[in-house]
């Protein structure tokens, strides 16, 4: 605690960094829709094919050029 990070740690927290922001680009792009930005407070049954629901609108827009993923 408190002391210099070495090279090598710091190079994992960058790499780390960047795996992250992807991910997170991904959520904000997920939470346009509703229902994953709040709590559920619908039949729960239904939870699992309204999120497939919205995966499957995402990666075609992915596939349509509409979002970048770094790589």
């Amino acid at each position: 605690k408190n002391q210099e990070l070495s090279l090598e740690e710091k190079e994992f927290n960058r790499q780390l960094s960047r795996e992250r922001i992807v991910i997170e680009h991904i959520h904000r792009s997920l939470k346009r829709f509703r229902i994953l930005s709040s709590r559920y407070r619908n039949r729960r049954r239904r939870f699992g094919l309204r999120f497939n629901l919205i995966a499957g609108i995402y990666n075609y827009e992915l596939a349509l050029g509409y979002h970048q993923v770094a790589e």
